[in-house]
C-alpha cells in the first residue's frame, strides 16, 4: 500500500462527498485543504487498524471500533484544533460541531460497535468494476460477524440508502437538517446477535 497515492484517492472522493463539501472551507486552494483532510483520515484509519481497501485498492473506507478507536483528550483537541485551522475555517465550527453531536447521538452511549466513518470508490473503478463495491461490503459484514456488533452509518445521499440496504443494512432514522438538507442514518446488525437481542426480549 502507498500511503500518499490512497490520501489523494481520499482526497478525490472527498470533492464529491455532500458531508466534506460542507465543512471544508471554500475559497483559496480548497483542493489543499481536502488533502489534509484526507491526510488526517488514512493516518487516523491507520492508527486504529481502521483502514479497509479492495484488492486494487480503488475502493477504499474507514471502518473504527468504537472501544479502540479514542486518543487521549489532549491528542483529539489538537487535531481537532488543526482541522479548524486548515480544512474547516472558524465561521461554520459551531454548526459543525451541533451536527456531530447529533450525529453520535444516534450511536449506542454505553455499547461497543463498529462505525463507517468513510467509505468510497475512486471514480476510475466506478460501473466498469462492480467486484470492487461487493468487495468492500464483504469486509464490512465480516468483521461485524467476527467481533459481534452492529455497524453503523450515515449518508446524505438517498441512492447511497438504496446501496446500504441492498447490502444489508437497515434505515433506523432520518434527520431533516437545518440546513435543509436530509441525512439518512443506516444500522447492520449480525445475525447471531440479532438472534440473541430476540430471545432476550
Amino acid at each position: 500500500m502507498d500511503k500518499e497515492v490512497i490520501i489523494d484517492r481520499v482526497a478525490e472522493i472527498l470533492k464529491e462527498t455532500p458531508a466534506s463539501m460542507q465543512i471544508v472551507k471554500k475559497g483559496g486552494d480548497r483542493d489543499k485543504r481536502f488533502r489534509y483532510l484526507a491526510k488526517h483520515m488514512v493516518e487516523k484509519a491507520i492508527k486504529y487498524d481502521a483502514l479497509v481497501l479492495s484488492e486494487n485498492e480503488m475502493g477504499i473506507a474507514v471502518v473504527f471500533q468504537n472501544s479502540k478507536s479514542k486518543g487521549s483528550l489532549l491528542e483529539e483537541v489538537i487535531q481537532d484544533l488543526k482541522l479548524v485551522f486548515k480544512v474547516t475555517g472558524f465561521k461554520n465550527v459551531r454548526q459543525i460541531l451541533r451536527n456531530q453531536k447529533y450525529i453520535k447521538e444516534q450511536r449506542p452511549k454505553n455499547e461497543d460497535y463498529l462505525y463507517c466513518w468513510f467509505w468510497g470508490i475512486s471514480k476510475e473503478a466506478r460501473g466498469a468494476d462492480t467486484q470492487v463495491g461487493k468487495q468492500m461490503k464483504d469486509e464490512f459484514l465480516k468483521r461485524a460477524k467476527d467481533l459481534n456488533l452492529p455497524l453503523y452509518a450515515e449518508t446524505q445521499t438517498r441512492r447511497n440508502t438504496i446501496v446500504y440496504q441492498k447490502f444489508g443494512f437497515d434505515l433506523f432514522h432520518t434527520w431533516n437538517r437545518p440546513d435543509g438538507k436530509t441525512m439518512y442514518f443506516m444500522k447492520h446488525v449480525p445475525t447471531q446477535l440479532k438472534e440473541a437481542e430476540e430471545n432476550k426480549n
